[in-house]
């Protein structure tokens, strides 16, 4: 009976989902992204840039999620249908499983292709090992934006050696004063990566291999290692790890890339000296990336859209505005992050073979060599359910006081923050998986 009520559902669901494309919906395009995850000014400049290559008229709807999940609920329900949304990696490898997604058309008839002519080769081949059940990401996906894992830290009170290695997190010199991402899978590919390291040098096991073990054996010894950390983390944290940094409450920081760069900036500005650097052992990257899901109903302007985006000028005002590294590996972006101040680096992996030694950021664009001891994270599938009790009993049921005091300082900070910081002002939206 259970069964069939399911089945019932499921098939109302996808009734509903039809009914809804049912009324003439040409001349809206639903949008679906993280907050702060874009700049709002191009919304309305796309109407316009729509309209002048299709000579029809669009109306954008604007609508925001926090976390991967609550957007996939909602399309795999059919529950709603946006036309174009931007989950993370696995997300969009789940969703390739589960037939949730349509084909990004690339004819787009006199308007030029810029999803193929900028997206950088790095992105594609990353998108090429999505795992799709035999689908390719880049036919179902365009790269947005893009980062790794790594380690935060207080030049003032951290040896930069010590934050060579992610056993850091493990290091009592620094109890009290660490943060950690809450994000289960996040933590455990590289600490996966850690404890692997003599598997991995004597060539038993790859990075590539090890992003897919999600074995029992494997979970355990990642829950074991995290319970020896437990007692000098300070916090579990989603988005509130960077702010804590700049004001030196935390001297050591596990988290991702696109942070750390906010939290560099900003420390900067009050004298505080925060670096950031991925671990010698090796780390994961990760991609956020627009889909057009199959309970789509403006399939057309969402492909334009997904195009427009992917045009160099409106790639280097979204990255301005967000702070996070787009997918778009153009000439325009490469001048326009070039910046003296830093050391050469070879970045030919993401910009091609001209760009073997030029000045980037490296937390936004890592030389090879560290790229190359990074992997791209999979969906756990049907062990993503262990991987979620691990993360759970690694933290416990109930958060420290510690923990407590620091979320409720973070909110009063918090609000102080706003007041003071004007609208222009970079922002960070928070990848909680």
């Amino acid at each position: 009976m259970k069964r069939i009520f399911v089945s019932i559902l499921a098939a109302a669901s996808m009734i509903f989902a039809a009914a809804s494309c049912s009324s003439d919906r040409s001349e809206i395009l639903k949008v679906y992204n993280w907050g702060d995850y874009i700049d709002e000014s191009l919304l309305p400049e796309f109407e316009e840039w729509y309209f002048e290559q299709t000579g029809e008229k669009v109306k954008v709807v604007y609508q925001t999620f926090d976390i991967n999940e609550t957007m996939l609920s909602k399309i795999e329900k059919g529950q709603e249908d946006y036309d174009v949304v931007c989950p993370s990696d696995y997300i969009i490898e789940r969703m390739l499983r589960a037939d949730l997604l349509l084909p990004i058309d690339r004819d787009f008839g006199d308007t030029p292709n810029y999803i193929d002519d900028n997206i950088a080769p790095f992105i594609k081949d990353c998108f090429d090992k999505i795992d799709g059940s035999g689908k390719n990401a880049n036919d179902y996906s365009v790269g947005y934006m893009w980062g790794t894992t790594g380690i935060l830290f207080n030049a003032k009170y951290v040896d930069p050696d010590d934050a060579r290695t992610w056993d850091i997190i493990r290091n009592p010199k620094y109890a009290g004063k660490i943060f950690i991402k809450d994000a289960s899978r996040d933590v455990y590919s590289p600490v996966l990566i850690y404890l692997r390291q003599d598997e991995i040098k004597a060539g038993e096991t790859t990075l590539d291999e090890l992003m897919y073990d999600s074995s029992d054996e494997s979970i355990a010894e990642v829950e074991n290692y995290m319970k020896q950390v437990k007692p000098f983390v300070l916090g579990w944290e989603a988005d509130f790890g960077k702010e804590q940094m700049t004001q030196e409450r935390g001297w050591v920081n596990f988290t991702w890339s696109g942070d750390a760069s906010w939290a560099v900036e900003e420390a900067a500005e009050v004298g505080v000296d925060l670096r950031y650097t991925v671990p010698d052992e090796g780390s994961n990257v990760w991609f956020d990336g627009w889909v057009i899901p199959k309970y789509a109903c403006n399939v057309k302007a969402a492909k334009y859209f997904i195009n427009f985006l992917c045009k160099p000028e409106n790639a280097i005002r979204n990255m301005d505005v967000i702070g996070y590294v787009s997918a778009i590996g153009s000439p325009e972006v490469l001048e326009e992050m070039t910046d003296e101040d830093f050391e050469p680096e070879d970045a030919s992996y993401f910009f091609g073979p001209f760009a073997t030694a030029v000045c980037l950021n490296p937390v936004f664009y890592p030389d090879q060599s560290v790229i190359d001891r990074c992997a791209m994270m999979h969906d756990g599938g049907d062990e993503s359910a262990k991987l979620i009790a691990r993360w759970s009993r690694v933290k416990g049921d109930n958060a420290s006081s510690m923990t407590v005091v620091v979320i409720a300082v973070f909110v009063v900070a918090l609000l102080g923050f706003a007041i003071y910081k004007k609208a222009g002002s970079r922002r960070r939206h928070s990848r909680k998986r």
